[in-house]
């Protein structure tokens, strides 16, 4: 119930590029009976004054209902799971996308314009889709092609089977893929498949670049949000620090303003 900054960011830097639409955060410590997307804003006082956030409880069995995941779900044992709170998370925002619709982002992404499109994907390189970001209008056939492919090919034991892989599989039955020609998207059929430089002008192997203090800051001009590779960064917990003049330091002034001046300040991200 405390998320990470880099988290309050993340959501932050969403709802000002996204300002005249519904920033949904999902909460898996939240209880059904007492939660109240307003109400409970008011706990996390750097987003409190952005009014378009909505924090909901994270209930599976409601959101996994009328998709292929429930049977799969209700069969499945937790303990027994390899990635369990990976998995879980895979198919939590593909059912979401399926029936709702809109951009699903992972919490460790920093918006910084607009995404142009409605049916994405996005590309961390010609050979891999990412589902760490992309965007369906609601009960689209890729959402439903990929349900139903994590139920039915299932294996839990491998990482990112059920997340960027399977994205992968599903988009390479739907195209034949090519190389990316500069800074182009490619379109496959309805969906775009979008450039690297979209979401990942760092890419996962230089994830340290973010908390380096560079001589002349990268414009990102090309770029609609940022992907923080926080998974990299579990062993080293590296965060922002102000003063620091770190790339992430800049991104959070900018982008995350009000995150930024509470770290700054030193005061509480949470009442």
């Amino acid at each position: 119930m405390k998320p990470k900054p880099l988290v309050l960011c993340s959501i932050e830097s969403a709802a000002r590029v996204y300002h005249n639409r519904p920033i949904v955060f999902f909460m898996k410590g939240l209880v059904k009976a007492k939660s109240d997307e307003k109400n409970t804003l008011r706990y996390f006082p750097t987003l409190s004054s952005l009014d378009n956030i909505y924090i909901f409880p994270l209930i599976f069995n409601d959101i996994f209902n009328s998709t292929p995941f429930l049977p799969w779900y209700n069969k499945t044992n937790p303990e027994k799971e390899k990635y369990w709170i990976h998995t879980i998370a895979d198919g939590c925002r593909l059912a979401l996308i399926w029936k709702y619709g809109g951009i699903y982002m992972d919490t460790d992404i920093i918006s910084i314009r607009p995404i142009p499109h409605q049916n994405f994907l996005a590309a961390e390189h010609i050979e891999l889709s990412s589902n760490g970001v992309f965007g369906f209008s609601s009960q689209h056939n890729f959402t439903w092609m990929c349900m139903e492919d994590f139920v039915q090919n299932y294996n839990g034991e491998i990482w990112g089977f059920q997340g960027p892989h399977l994205f992968t599989r599903v988009l390479k039955k739907l195209c034949s893929l090519q190389n990316f020609n500069g800074i182009e998207d490619i379109s496959c059929g309805n969906i775009y498949y979008l450039n690297p430089q979209r979401f990942y002008p760092i890419p996962y192997v230089s994830w340290r670049k973010y908390y380096d203090v560079w001589q002349k800051l990268p414009t990102f001009n090309y770029s609609y949000a940022l992907h923080l590779w926080n998974y990299m960064n579990n062993e080293e917990q590296r965060t922002m620090v102000p003063g620091s003049n770190m790339l992430v330091e800049h991104l959070y002034k900018q982008h995350c303003p009000s995150t930024y001046g509470a770290i700054q300040r030193n005061e509480s991200l949470y009442l």
